[in-house]
């Protein structure tokens, strides 16, 4: 199956499970980059320059939000769409990370097409 899109998308995830499972649901239409935590998110999105980022709030080394803040705050990065995961849904969270930069929050556990919903929201891509 060839890929319906070159664009990149960057899943920060400090849970190989759930990087293993949104690579796989994502990789038949997009190009798949990985990143443990924050600090390797924040160097992959310097390096690699992905059109968007799912970034899990709660992450060893650099947690979400200080890594969002990071890459919105860097005139190389600032462009790069950031839609944070969580497990916590709490509004106080999402507004958090709405002010730090976030472009978009969503909670985990997440359906797939949900989190499809999502990404084209943010890519701009066909229904």
């Amino acid at each position: 199956m060839s890929q319906m899109t070159d664009k990149k998308i960057l899943i920060a995830d400090d849970e190989a499970n759930v990087r293993s499972l949104v690579s796989r649901a994502l990789g038949q239409h997009f190009i798949v980059l990985e990143a443990r935590d924050g600090q390797e998110a924040i160097e992959i999105a310097r390096t690699h320059q992905p059109d968007l980022i799912l970034m899990d709030l709660m992450m060893p080394r650099v947690d979400g939000n200080t890594a969002c803040s990071i890459i919105k705050n860097d005139p190389a990065t600032k462009q790069i769409r950031v839609v944070m995961m969580s497990g916590v849904g709490y509004e106080l969270n999402k507004k958090l990370s709405l002010q730090l930069g976030a472009d978009g929050y969503i909670t985990k556990p997440f359906k797939l097409p949900e989190l499809l919903e999502t990404i084209a929201q943010f890519l701009r891509l066909p229904g």
